[in-house]
């Protein structure tokens, strides 16, 4: 995954990317990096893996933001060898369309052929400066939220902003707890190393799990009646949840489908128009059972679960 497999006293600890530079509207410098980067239409180009979820992310907003003629994409193989993720023949796998490259790691050596560290998904690689933007998920969905904004074509004429200026405090704030305790927090339950720092992070998940189900008996959305940034986040997790991390990574006090309103807010989010389309389960489970062979030694992968994500979710105003 987008991860590095160590651990300090037992725990996982999350690798940090380290290309940081932004598209902007007008090239300029964003938040971090250095300028040079305009919104162009098929200039961008996403590497990604159906199976990850931090990857996920940018092809939801790729999606939602109606950009799939102006970024194109390459899928990498779902199964991850220890040296990097690959392109090769898998249904629903792609070559590499701009390097042609067969390891994803042979386009972090042309952006940088000193680049020794973690090779992850997503990439946002500019294929006329002929080197990485940004490995950031998190970073990306804001570029793909606002900055192409001009090329957008969405099927209802709207123009939706997920990280809207007036919510942006909210946003960011329940964005770290979901983070920690969930997102990475199912990382942190199935890779760690001792008994004691499972229990800490298996305890945290389900402690924030049933925060949020009770936060959404009382509204629609995590922070209210619209859709944010923050609820895409939460969900990659969660749509992976009973298929993968319950057994897999051995949080298995509930399933997903036990709490009611976090199990209904999921298949709204996955009937959103064009999502359930960046939902590729048998990526998902071939890769997680299939590459980590720490945890599944036999690479098995289980048929079941079946979910049914299409199901009528009767989710309206709270």
């Amino acid at each position: 995954m987008s991860a590095e497999l160590k651990a300090v006293k037992g725990e996982f600890v999350r690798s940090v990317s380290v290309f940081r530079n932004w598209v902007t509207k007008d090239g300029s410098a964003g938040p971090g990096g250095e300028g040079g980067f305009p919104a162009e239409p098929d200039r961008y180009h996403l590497y990604v893996s159906y199976a990850c979820p931090w990857a996920h992310r940018t092809l939801i907003f790729r999606t939602l933001k109606g950009l799939e003629d102006v970024i194109s994409v390459s899928v990498v193989h779902p199964l991850m060898p220890a040296e990097s993720w690959i392109f090769g023949e898998y249904p629903g796998a792609t070559v590499d369309h701009v390097n042609n490259a067969s390891y994803l790691v042979e386009n972090y050596l042309k952006a940088d052929p000193g680049f020794d560290g973690l090779v992850t998904v997503p990439v946002l690689w500019d294929k006329k400066r002929q080197t990485i933007v940004n490995n950031e998920s998190s970073e990306i969905i804001r570029m793909l939220n606002s900055a192409f904004d001009e090329y957008a074509s969405v099927d209802d004429g709207t123009n939706v902003d997920y990280y809207p200026q007036a919510l942006r405090e909210e946003i960011d704030a329940i964005n770290k707890s979901v983070y920690h305790d969930i997102n990475n927090g199912v990382y942190r339950a199935g890779f760690a190393k001792t008994q004691e720092a499972y229990n800490k992070a298996y305890d945290r998940l389900f402690d924030t799990m049933d925060e949020l189900e009770a936060r959404l008996s009382k509204q629609r959305y995590l922070i209210g009646e619209q859709i944010t940034e923050a609820d895409w986040r939460l969900f990659t997790t969660l749509v992976r949840f009973d298929a993968v991390y319950y057994s897999h990574f051995k949080i298995n006090r509930k399933r997903l489908i036990e709490f009611p309103n976090l199990w209904a807010y999921t298949r709204e989010l996955y009937q959103v128009p064009g999502v359930a389309e960046t939902v590729n389960m048998d990526h998902i489970k071939r890769h997680y059972f299939g590459s980590h062979r720490s945890i599944n030694p036999t690479g098995i992968v289980p048929q079941g679960p079946d979910i049914d994500f299409m199901q009528p979710h009767g989710r309206g105003s709270k």
